[in-house]
Parts: C-alpha cells; sequence; structure tokens
C-alpha cells in the first residue's frame, strides 16, 4: 500500500469508491444486526432468529420491510424539519467519516467488464494528508443528530436522552483524542497510509509500543458508539429510549445504521493504527489480514456486549474524567520522554 508506487487515481476510482463505501457498509450494517443477535444467543444459551429462512438469514430482509412499511409519525409540537433532518445527519456524518478511511484494499476492476474496465479503485476514497483529524472530526459532527432530534421531537425524555447524549460523546471525544494522540506522536502524521506503510521498520504492530492507547481507545470508542456497557444513549432496559423516544420506521433505522457504520469505522481505525492495518502477516496477505482485524473488532464489542453489565451515568464520568483521561495524559507524556530520549 506504499502511496508511491500506487496507479493513478482517477475521478472514476473515487466515485466507485464512494458507492462502494455507501452499498457494502449499508449491507453490513444490516447484516451486523444478525450477526449481533447470533453472537449474543449463542453466548447466552439461545437459539437466536431461525424462524425466517434458513437459520433465520431473510431477517434481515424482515427487518428492512418492516423499517420501510412502518407507520413514521411525527409529533404534533415537533419542530418538523429538525426532526425530519436529524435522523439524516447521524448517518450522513458517519458514512463521510469512511471517506477518509481505508475501508477495503487497492484493486483494479478487471479489462473484461465494460465501461468500468482498468479503472483503478483506492482504498481510501479521500487520503487527505490529516486523515485521522477528518475522522474523529467528522465521528464528533454525528453528536448533532442525537442532540437535535432529543430536542425537536417536543418530549421531555427526548430532550434528557439527548443531553446524555450530548455529555457522554463530547466527554469521551476528549479520550480518544488524547489516545491516538501518542501513536501520532511514534509515526509522526496524521495520514491513514503512513501508519500503514511506516508503523514501524521491524515489523511489530504498534500496539506493541502502545498497548495503554489501543485500550483507551477502544474503550473510548465503545462510549461514542453506544456500545455495551456505554449504552446510555439509547438504553434498551429503560421504559423510555433517550433521544429516539418518539421515532419510528426508517427514521429510527437510520440512527443505527450510522451507530454501525461507526461500528466499523472504529474497528478500521484500531486495526491500521494499532494492528499493523494492510501489511502481509506470514503468508496470509494484506488484504485477508484487514478483513480479519474489522471482523475481529466488531466480535469484540458484540463479546462486551453479552459480557459486561450497564453502568450507571455518574459512573460513566467517573470513569472518563478521573480514570481514562489522566491514563491518557500521562501516556502522551511517558511516550513523549521515551521519543526525546
Amino acid at each position: 500500500m506504499e502511496a508511491t508506487m500506487l496507479p493513478e487515481v482517477t475521478a472514476g476510482g473515487v466515485i466507485i469508491k464512494a458507492v462502494l463505501i455507501l452499498a457494502v457498509i449499508s449491507a453490513i450494517a444490516g447484516f451486523g444486526t444478525y450477526i449481533e443477535r447470533k453472537v449474543l444467543a449463542f453466548m447466552q444459551r439461545r437459539l437466536g432468529p431461525q424462524h425466517v429462512g434458513p437459520y433465520g438469514l431473510l431477517q434481515i430482509i424482515a427487518d428492512g420491510i418492516k423499517l420501510f412499511t412502518k407507520e413514521d409519525i411525527i409529533p404534533q409540537h415537533a419542530n418538523k424539519l429538525v426532526f425530519a433532518v436529524a435522523p439524516a445527519i447521524t448517518a450522513a456524518t458517519a458514512f463521510i467519516a469512511l471517506a477518509a478511511v481505508p475501508v477495503f484494499p487497492d484493486f483494479t476492476i478487471p479489462e473484461w467488464i465494460p465501461v468500468l474496465g482498468g479503472i483503478f479503485v483506492p482504498s481510501i476514497a479521500s487520503d487527505v494528508n490529516v486523515g485521522i483529524l477528518f475522522v474523529l472530526g467528522m465521528m464528533a459532527a454525528g453528536l448533532y443528530g442525537p442532540l437535535l432530534a432529543g430536542m425537536a421531537q417536543a418530549n421531555k425524555w427526548g430532550i434528557l436522552g439527548s443531553a446524555r447524549t450530548a455529555i457522554q460523546f463530547l466527554s469521551y471525544e476528549v479520550v480518544t483524542g488524547l489516545s491516538i494522540l501518542a501513536p501520532i506522536m511514534m509515526v509522526g502524521s496524521l495520514s491513514f497510509v503512513d501508519f500503514n506503510d511506516g508503523y514501524n521498520d521491524n515489523g511489530l504492530w504498534l500496539i506493541v509500543y502502545q498497548p495503554v492507547a489501543f485500550v483507551l481507545f477502544l474503550i473510548a470508542g465503545y462510549a461514542e458508539t453506544n456500545r455495551t456497557p456505554f449504552d446510555l444513549l439509547e438504553h434498551e432496559a429503560e421504559i423510555i429510549s433517550g433521544y429516539v423516544t418518539e421515532y419510528s420506521g426508517m427514521r429510527w433505522g437510520m440512527f443505527f445504521i450510522g451507530e454501525y457504520a461507526n461500528m466499523i469505522t472504529i474497528g478500521v481505525i484500531a486495526s491500521v493504527v494499532f494492528l499493523g492495518g494492510y501489511n502481509d502477516f506470514w503468508i496470509i496477505p494484506g488484504w485477508l489480514m484487514i478483513i480479519g482485524k474489522i471482523a475481529f473488532m466488531f466480535f469484540l464489542m458484540l463479546w462486551v456486549r453479552a459480557s459486561w453489565p450497564h453502568v450507571r451515568p455518574d459512573q460513566l464520568m467517573w470513569l472518563c474524567w478521573k480514570v481514562l483521561m489522566p491514563v491518557a495524559v500521562i501516556n502522551v507524556v511517558i511516550t513523549g520522554i521515551v521519543m526525546m530520549v
């Protein structure tokens, strides 16, 4: 994946890459719900989906039909424009963040395919030199979706849910930024290509040198993607449903398409920054390695959900400001001292 060795990237390749990101990640988001149900069922000694199609595989289609055909209710006193736009903000920011992330390996479309044959499709739709900063910024902008959703629906429970969302997102974005700062100091770049190509001359993954940063990034990533044990934004165990209390149908579905897209983004960032990215490992090719790493990161989120109980909001804030943030600052300071020495 050396930047100097790649064929010329054309506008057609970028467009194809963008379409692939939209299509594949949307499909993965739908299929991810099935995988999550099956994994949780296995870990909790249940069967999970099994009645719709073989092994319950058609449950994905059944859920899609339900979301698209379910009545779309807008509360009478809600701000209708903001109420309608908020879910789109969540989904859009999640997919825009993926534009600067190496989601799939580089490939060239075979010559025998008409019109598109011979077009080089890059691993990154937009290889900006501040890729990590761009991705973290777009994920942070996703906060406006839940925040506006709760404020627009004229429901006090929704407003409380959006306030809790803002507090959690803003708090853990600090930990995310500090956790990724130490690897940036070591590599000396914000580009994902530089992280992938120059992660270490001796071939060791960056997690060997930054295990603390990796753990901090994972914990903060779980909080920013609303995953257990930090799923306080839309808490399934509560009677009400946080910032999505008044949402139904596909508007409700767009929030969770964005959530699963962000889970993929967190998995890709962790794989490229800490786990060697697209580099070959022994006899395993790089493209297979990155798929395996992202799949493992996705599975790890499901594993944590099946294993850990929910935390209270006060415990969540205590963990962020009194444990994770001091540890992240200390890790950055130690990294700086070691690099100077």
